[in-house]
């Protein structure tokens, strides 16, 4: 069965100018950004085959490390609920939220209805919870800057990165200019200031907190969880109750791959080394419940279908921006039959929506030119083309468990009579090599004489593509005569140029670590992401001084990081409260990451190091470590620990890199020199 609405969605998006640009802006810089990022880890395809292993090994014994993970979740304070289903899982919110009464005060006012502060979450776009929890007169609001965008449109996120890649910003300032009544504005930080101004008092007055899960850790029960706002931090840390809901097959063994995968997966997602804050939640907090819900809503089928495969995404979102049909098309085109939006789209999303929804959606598989690039640009590595055709071939998981219809089972899901048809006419002729040698022959003489002066043949319309598509002339000689002319050989100066090549990038990778000075390395890093870094051999006085320079008069302060009676002396007020009013906050780092410019914070810092606009840390040069899989020992036995990399920021305004979003606007780092590691 066809489906017009789809192709029709799909000459909108081709035609729509505005939306065009900006799929081009965000594609462009996505990859670009990532290319970069790979660039310092030369290692990153020994990388790639080893985390496709340990999806692969997740996914094959999945029941045994569910198991394990929700034992140690159990044993760390965490309720923890099983949801077979979107009903079961919204069921078991709305029974969190029926023991709740609402909060008061602090501009809430009386009678107000269950506030929620919702950080970014593509399983719960899957289940529709926003829709949900606002039927039964629950407020929901997306503290996102992207998705606080679309809900204020009324509309689904368009990318799984950046929710807000199909708008312009003059479609947002006019946005904001009619929801928030500001004046009209362009300008991209005020935008971001006046959606930080609004949302602050969400995450202040917020009856529960609400987040995905980005990954699972199966050895400690960790829940972990990237953001570059804060928002994702303010939802876990500041409300008193906290939900994460996750889908089921986001586990990693151990914090080594758990490691591994956050070496891939921001260079991936956003050209990161590491997101700005990289979280692990382990145990509740004081005074805080936690909730984890683990959904399977069609995840069991998928782990025993054919496209078991598409559960090793760690949704980076990279394949959307390589691919080529997404990046003219936008997640708003990906619609199911029903004209309601998948809430996964490009090529992942093509193959994972059939896959965990069903028929509704199995036509998006044929929107896809099966390039490859998204393999490729996979992080995991997953075979993207063989799924995409896998599901085409109509081997996608039913709901029902009954499997497909019988016309999709004979191959062809989700296409047009005559595409079929002329698809078994193909399978015939490309099955005997007689006729198909033939049939080229006959089509590139017809190419000659319908198009003899261009290297196009103009398709029919009735294919779907001969509105916007055209078909490169066939060549003059097939392929099989072409290569038969040709030497195949490759000529020794390749073979010993590619040989060199490898001897290089070897060399780099065994001289790298002894390039550059830790310090050198973590302040060069740092200092590129907006940072500043302070070589100090006193530091309570050092930073004293900073903060008489610039006139603060009062700190909220991590306890046992700074020698109190010298501020007292100094006339500068502290707490070790959480205080919203107060502009800085002074912590003591754990230890820093040369390679990223991070520093670790747990438990007493959590607040000093998230609340104020401006966060020093203190850290002493010897806990500068070379990279993140040494530095995670340091979590293991904390209630909640965060690796910050520079300050909060934001790119979901027409890819306008922001610095300032819900975390501190500046992070200065006092590296203390005294004594030496």
């Amino acid at each position: 069965m066809s489906n017009q609405f789809f192709r029709s969605r799909i000459r909108e998006s081709i035609n729509n100018e505005t939306l065009q640009a900006a799929l081009d802006n965000n594609a462009e810089r996505r990859l670009n950004g990532r290319a970069a990022a790979f660039e310092s880890i030369p290692d990153w395809r020994e990388r790639r085959q080893r985390a496709h292993r340990v999806r692969a090994e997740v996914i094959e014994h999945l029941d045994e490390y569910l198991a394990l993970f929700i034992a140690k979740n159990e044993a760390n304070g965490v309720i923890v609920h099983r949801a077979k289903d979107a009903a079961e899982a919204i069921h078991i919110i709305l029974n969190v939220g029926a023991g709740l009464v609402p909060a008061q005060g602090k501009g809430r006012p009386q009678g107000s209805p269950l506030l929620v502060a919702k950080s970014k979450s593509m399983v719960s776009e899957e289940i529709e919870l926003n829709h949900a929890l606002e039927k039964e007169g629950i407020q929901v609001v997306e503290t996102d800057l992207g998705e606080y965008i679309v809900q204020l449109r009324h509309e689904r996120p368009s990318h799984i990165i950046t929710p807000a890649a199909h708008l312009k910003k003059e479609q947002v300032a006019q946005l904001f200019h009619e929801k928030l009544d500001i004046p009209y504005t362009e300008d991209i930080p005020m935008l971001t200031a006046t959606a930080r101004k609004v949302l602050r008092e969400v995450f202040l007055t917020a009856d529960i907190g609400f987040s995905g899960v980005n990954f699972g850790v199966a050895e400690t029960g960790s829940v972990c969880i990237i953001t570059n706002e804060g928002n994702g931090r303010m939802v876990t840390t500041i409300p008193p109750v906290h939900i994460a809901l996750m889908g089921m097959e986001r586990i990693v063994p151990n914090l080594d791959d758990l490691s591994l995968m956050l070496s891939l997966l921001p260079r991936s997602a956003t050209g990161q080394k590491l997101t700005v804050y990289t979280q692990l939640l382990n145990k509740p907090l004081l005074n805080q419940t936690r909730h984890l819900i683990i959904l399977d809503n069609g995840r069991t089928r998928l782990q025993n279908s054919p496209l078991k495969e598409s559960l090793y995404c760690i949704r980076c979102g990279a394949c959307l921006n390589a691919c080529p049909v997404f990046r003219e098309l936008s997640g708003h085109a990906y619609i199911g039959k029903d004209k309601s939006i998948a809430p996964y789209p490009g090529p992942i999303g093509s193959i994972v929506s059939p896959g965990l929804l069903g028929e509704n959606f199995v036509h998006l598989a044929q929107a896809s030119s099966l390039c490859g690039a998204c393999k490729d640009v996979c992080p995991v590595d997953i075979d993207l083309p063989k799924l995409l055709t896998r599901v085409r071939a109509g081997q996608s998981p039913s709901p029902s468990g009954r499997g497909m219809s019988k016309g999709q089972c004979e191959g062809g899901a989700g296409l047009t009579w005559h595409t079929k048809f002329f698809l078994q006419i193909y399978s015939r002729l490309a099955t005997h090599p007689k006729l198909y040698a033939l049939s080229q022959k006959f089509a590139s003489l017809m190419s000659s004489l319908f198009s003899p002066r261009s290297q196009w043949m103009p398709l029919p319309a009735f294919t779907g593509w001969g509105y916007s598509k055209d078909l490169p002339r066939f060549a003059g000689k097939t392929f099989r005569q072409r290569i038969l002319e040709s030497d195949s050989k490759v000529s020794d100066a390749q073979v010993e140029t590619k040989q060199q090549e490898n001897i290089t990038t070897k060399n780099m990778q065994e001289q790298a670590p002894a390039l550059q000075n830790k310090i050198e390395q973590f302040t060069k890093e740092l200092t590129a992401l907006g940072g500043l870094v302070y070589q100090t051999k006193n530091p309570a006085q050092d930073i004293i001084e900073f903060l008489k320079l610039h006139g603060f008069k009062k700190i909220m302060l991590e306890p046992n990081t700074l020698d109190e009676s010298l501020l007292q002396t100094a006339n500068i007020g502290f707490t070790h409260e959480p205080d919203p009013e107060i502009l800085v906050g002074v912590t003591n780092a754990l230890c820093g990451l040369a390679d990223t410019g991070s520093v670790l914070e747990a438990d007493g810092a959590l607040y000093a190091s998230l609340l104020p606009e401006i966060h020093i840390a203190v850290l002493k040069s010897r806990d500068i470590l070379p990279s993140l899989p040494d530095a995670m020992d340091f979590v293991k036995e904390k209630k909640s620990a965060v690796f910050i990399t520079g300050p909060s920021r934001t790119a979901d305004i027409e890819m306008t890199l922001t610095i300032g979003v819900h975390g501190p606007r500046e992070i200065h780092v006092f590296v203390d020199d005294s004594i030496s590691g």
